[in-house]
């Protein structure tokens, strides 16, 4: 089991540092906190192999063959509360690198009662995007989360809403629900998928033909100290991408 993460973690690592595409985050929010005081790093490296070759406006780095890494910074406020900061970045199909936004975050979990196997809680986001790699440079993310965690099961539930808050694309709010189901396999592997979806403005949903969804093959394992996040996902319907493969890797900090 040991070879299986460290070839998991390797082949992630491989893919990343070669190129990649799609959203910058591409997670799934649980009930995982920092601890209060607590500092956290991840990083998020997301590679589309086929993706669409088109752009939407002038600037902009086309999805196919690129890559994203993003460092996200984290603090334990309380039990309930944590902060957090994203700092993407891209490198086009060329070899280009671009500084791509910045966006900080505030997360809150409610607290469980004792054995409780349900959460629920919100993550809100505001900043600032490239249009590199979006066609409205100022949005704001709404992400409630719920779900449940048992001893061999985690299903969690993001119906998010994002909302761009300056001029450019379609100026709409817009519903992207994402989901996780993982299997326990052992303390360090779990098993599972993981579905984004994007289901057009809130004020006009748009019916299956026209929705973006994107399914995601998942592993979350350990591997010396970290944690890692690894998937493959392939799109279907209106998604932009063929294929994307992804990985978050949560380092060790105190």
């Amino acid at each position: 089991m040991k070879k299986l993460h460290l070839t998991l973690l390797v082949l992630g690592t491989l893919i990343s540092t070669n190129v990649l595409a799609a959203s910058d985050e591409i997670q799934v929010y649980t009930d995982e906190m920092n601890e209060p005081g607590q500092y956290g790093v991840e990083l998020h490296l997301n590679y589309v192999p086929k993706g669409s070759k088109e752009i939407s406006h002038d600037g902009e780095i086309a999805s196919n063959h690129r890559f994203q890494a993003t460092p996200e910074f984290s603090y334990g406020i309380t039990k309930s509360l944590e902060a957090g900061l994203y700092v993407p970045t891209a490198i086009s199909s060329d070899g280009n690198f671009y500084a791509t936004g910045l966006r900080p975050r505030l997360k809150y979990i409610h607290p469980q009662t004792e054995g409780s196997i349900f959460f629920w809680g919100l993550n809100t986001e505001f900043g600032y995007s490239s249009l590199k790699v979006t066609d409205t440079m100022w949005g704001m993310e709404i992400r409630p989360i719920m779900g449940m965690r048992t001893d061999k099961w985690l299903i969690s539930f993001n119906p998010i809403i994002d909302i761009p808050l300056s001029k450019g694309g379609m100026h709409a709010a817009a519903f992207e629900p994402s989901l996780k189901v993982m299997r326990k396999i052992n303390d360090d592997l779990e098993l599972g998928i993981e579905h984004y979806a994007g289901l057009g403005a809130m004020s006009n949903l748009q019916g299956w033909k026209n929705q973006e969804h994107t399914t995601y093959l998942a592993a979350d394992f350990k591997a010396k100290g970290m944690e890692v996040n690894f998937g493959v996902g392939h799109g279907y319907q209106k998604a932009e991408d063929d294929w994307v493969i992804k990985s978050i890797v949560a380092f060790p900090f105190n």
